[in-house]
């Protein structure tokens, strides 16, 4: 994918995922943006990224640290019921409609099997333009199916029609780690 360099979104997720690297937190591009750089491109808002640390310490410390760049950033905490570990949500400002949202996958008052810190180590290079880094195609399906919703499984589908050279083993391996085979099979039966 093509990242535009002038695109405001962009340059928010950059300057996000910049400040994270710098306080240790190593982040990922999932959702639309990742699903584009893998071919299949769907309208969106908004840019997501992925995260796993412990909510309570280190993604309050990067909501402080991007309100100290002059960014706007709200916390989501979570409880011992999400299966996520609380979402940040930043903007250029208080009003801005460009939304980065930095979705977490460690809860410690919830800790449950899920694709989320895998996909972000294991996250490559976007593209020279940019230095984002973007899940890899099995780990994205993954989050998908992790996240389970019918938009979600309707990406999967189109994600896998977009790439038909994909290493089917790779993303069956990945998806049998996080529990998600038969969603991974019913879908590809689809195809």
């Amino acid at each position: 994918m093509n990242v535009a360099a002038d695109d405001p979104l962009v340059r928010l997720a950059e300057r996000v995922a910049a400040v994270a690297g710098q306080m240790g937190i190593p982040t990922a591009l999932i959702g639309a943006t990742a699903l584009a750089a893998h071919n299949y491109v769907r309208a969106t808002a908004d840019i997501d990224l992925a995260s796993a640390v412990d909510p309570f310490r280190e993604l309050r410390r990067l909501r402080e640290a991007l309100e100290a760049e002059g960014l706007h950033a709200e916390l989501n905490l979570p409880d011992a019921e999400d299966g996520l570990g609380g979402v940040l949500r930043v903007r250029a400002q208080v009003d801005d409609d460009e939304l980065v949202e930095l979705v977490n996958f460690h809860n410690p008052l919830n800790p449950s099997r899920n694709p989320g810190a895998e996909a972000v180590r294991t996250a490559t290079a976007l593209g020279p333009s940019t230095s984002l880094r973007c899940s890899t195609l099995a780990h994205l399906i993954a989050l998908k199916l992790y996240a389970g919703s019918r938009r979600d499984q309707a990406d999967v589908v189109e994600v896998l029609r977009r790439n038909p050279e994909v290493d089917l083993a790779s993303v069956r391996e990945v998806c049998a780690r996080h529990g998600s085979s038969a969603a991974l099979e019913e879908l590809i039966a689809e195809i």
